[in-house]
């Protein structure tokens, strides 16, 4: 019976991969990478090369959509015919026919895993860099950035012995191109003298920073220090062709290695972690442990789709493979709709991360465990 159902299951999970993905790299990338064709002049060979790169991250998200199509349709289809009901007068139970199909997505849990986390977010940030590349120029686009902000923050403890979180520097840069800050501003008002308060110490204006990993210092070229009196007034401008600051290293860091979510693995993203949380922005932080919770969460959909596709599919009805495929958009909408909705509240700090996160598994389980319930009973 394993084999049987087995054997009825992957053909329609590789057909679900194959529609699912060509969907999502078709709308995401390929009208976008004609339109560069087109506009820009991108080479054919680069632009299929871009596109065979984008694929992996949406074969990730058609493992869980392909999953419950596959057991829907499959277990629709035996059901029609009469041969669940062959099986139960043979003596075997709802819950051992769907054993094999939780079986198989939990396998597909696995592969969903190893594409998550070591295929996909290399294959994204090969992609970037070999458009930006064909496009642009030879540096990596990841580094580059425009608009650079920074705010550096620390606890400080108030009178009434309550920590508040104070900004310590405020750093702003027109561009960072891999290497260097350009348009660079930053805003000081760490005061090394008084612990409990701060105020504004210094105002950095310049062409251009860069940090020096020798010396342990950043590099400035042209521009002016604005030296700022406890009163607020300026006590002394200097201006300069260069200058070393002793300032902490970790906006290079930020903006060094600064990817998208889609682009960063488990251990990068953790990495990444770090880095925010020395400069204390909370609403990056939470969204940061929402999209590291999210990346467990993900693949672990692939056993609930499995099992409510399964369980709905066990339900005695006439149901063909068109009507299959619309109940499991259906679903699928429903589950992202509802994922999106948890992970808007977890950034309004709503609900905790996990939560956020694992709220549609844990729902959509209870669902398919209720369902099967209620295939078992008739």
């Amino acid at each position: 019976m394993d084999r049987y159902l087995t054997s009825e299951l992957i053909p329609p999970f590789l057909f679900g991969v194959g529609a699912f993905s060509s969907i999502g790299v078709t709308i995401d990338a390929v009208f976008e990478l004609v339109r560069k064709i087109v506009e820009s002049g991108l080479p054919v060979g680069i632009a299929l090369q871009v596109f065979l790169l984008t694929l992996p991250k949406f074969i990730v998200l058609a493992f869980p959509m392909s999953t419950l199509l596959a057991t829907l349709m499959t277990y629709s289809r035996l059901s029609s015919e009469s041969e669940l009901i062959a099986l139960r007068g043979c003596g075997v139970s709802v819950y051992r026919m769907v054993l094999t199909a939780v079986f198989l997505s939990l396998l597909v849990t696995g592969l969903t895993f190893a594409f998550n986390e070591e295929i996909a977010p290399a294959a994204s940030y090969q992609a970037a860099v070999t458009l930006e590349k064909a496009l642009k120029s030879d540096k990596p686009p990841i580094a580059k950035q425009d608009n650079f902000l920074y705010a550096e923050k620390r606890d400080v403890k108030q009178p009434d012995g309550k920590k508040q979180k104070i900004l310590t520097r405020l750093y702003y840069a027109d561009q960072f191109d891999g290497k260097r800050f350009k348009g660079l501003t930053i805003i000081d008002r760490s005061d090394q003298k008084e612990k409990a308060q701060q105020g504004l110490s210094q105002i950095v204006v310049a062409d251009s920073g860069e940090w020096n990993p020798s010396e342990n210092t950043w590099n400035i070229y042209k521009g002016t220090i604005y030296l700022v009196a406890p009163d607020s007034s300026y006590r002394n401008i200097v201006r300069f062709e260069q200058q070393q600051l002793q300032l902490p290293r970790t906006a290079f860091e930020l903006a060094e290695k600064s990817k998208d979510y889609d682009q960063m693995n488990i251990a990068q993203a953790l990495e990444q972690l770090e880095l925010e949380r020395l400069g204390g922005d909370e609403k990056k932080i939470r969204k940061l442990k929402i999209r590291i919770q999210q990346k467990f969460a993900l693949p672990f959909v692939c056993v609930v789709f499995g099992l409510v596709g399964a369980a709905m599919g066990t339900i005695p009805q006439r149901t063909g493979r068109g009507t299959s495929f619309g109940i499991s958009v259906i679903v699928i909408f429903s589950y992202y709709l509802f994922g999106f909705i948890t992970s808007a509240l977890g950034e309004a700090n709503v609900l905790s991360p996990f939560m956020a996160a694992w709220l549609p598994d844990i729902i959509g389980l209870a669902t398919g465990i209720f369902l099967l319930m209620r295939a078992a009973r008739r």
